[in-house]
């Protein structure tokens, strides 16, 4: 199983509270940190400073690493054109070595749209899977040879379809609950697929959906990897476990049934249930920030039981 670490800066934090949770998730032995792609706060957090860009905080990250995978959960398909988007991601892969994921969605929050006047379009979904058609075919496209697209929202015409990332093809991740439309881009696009915030059920039902798609689709179902995002709250005991709820808003009785909480064996236990069912790959979403107690914790006696 491998776990990753997984952060919501729009929640209140700096490029450089970022760097430092960037740098303990490497340090301890994390597969990877990912971030959300808002520009606004949800729910009673203050936001404060402000928010930071995604694929400008993962550039600053590419050169500041050196072995974690970085990537985006999941990147707005409304805040950036696909052409620019493609040489955004390209660029970081290259400055990373080769360690870039690209998370593709469709953009949904839109009071945040509202907030810093990005159009917030009604036809997202058949927008993202132009743009998805759009950033893989840019990347695949033979050196030396131009690349179109005449979709119903977006004409590239003799575009030289550079830059090339460092890596032969940049994993793309596509995610949701969707039970038609959502498996068939990830069956058609995707190198894994994540279930956000899902129950062992909802994810157990929707990894099925993007199995049979994906053997409709000529793939063999298991060329996916197959995730789930969970919020993670661990502590060594209780009262621990009690501190860090009360850090982040949440009640421990609510977190144990949503997320991953409690004491290191009873998060192992949830995680091995969710193994059964086909769960590959956990992003632990970590909401306090300044709090690398609690990653070493998850880091010494969680990960080190999945191994």
């Amino acid at each position: 199983m491998d776990l990753r670490i997984f952060t919501e800066p729009q929640q209140g934090a700096t490029y450089d509270t970022l760097l430092t949770v960037a740098k303990a998730t490497e340090d301890l032995g994390f597969d990877a940190f990912f971030r959300s792609d808002h520009y606004l706060r949800m729910g009673a957090a203050d936001g404060l400073p402000g928010p930071t860009d995604a694929w400008i905080t993962l550039a600053g990250l590419a050169r500041e690493t050196k072995r974690i995978r970085l990537g985006t959960l999941m990147t707005a398909g409304t805040f950036r054109l696909p052409g620019v988007l493609a040489i955004q991601v390209a660029q970081v892969d290259q400055m990373s070595g080769g360690r870039v994921e690209l998370g593709l969605g469709a953009g949904w929050f839109e009071e945040e749209h509202k907030a810093y006047g990005i159009p917030f379009p009604k036809e997202k979904m058949a927008r993202l899977e132009e743009q998805l058609a759009i950033v893989t075919g840019l990347w695949a496209a033979e050196a030396g040879k131009t690349f179109d697209f005449h979709g119903t929202y977006y004409e590239l015409t003799d575009s030289p379809a550079l830059p090339k990332p460092a890596q032969r093809k940049v994993p793309v991740l596509i995610g949701g609950h969707g039970a038609t439309r959502t498996p068939r881009l990830a069956a058609r696009y995707a190198e894994e697929f994540n279930i956000p915030f899902g129950s062992i059920e909802d994810t157990e039902r929707q990894f099925g959906r993007v199995r049979a798609a994906a053997v409709e689709a000529g793939r063999a179902a298991d060329d996916l990897t197959y995730s789930n995002a969970l919020v993670v709250c661990v502590g060594k005991d209780d009262r621990e476990v009690a501190r860090r709820a009360a850090a982040i808003g949440r009640e421990v009785d609510e977190l144990k049934t949503n997320g991953l909480a409690g004491s290191p064996a009873e998060v192992v236990d949830k995680i091995s249930r969710y193994a059964a069912i086909g769960t590959q790959r956990i992003y632990l979403q970590v909401l306090d920030l300044d709090d690398l107690d609690h990653l070493e914790l998850i880091a010494t006696q969680v990960q080190s039981q999945l191994r």
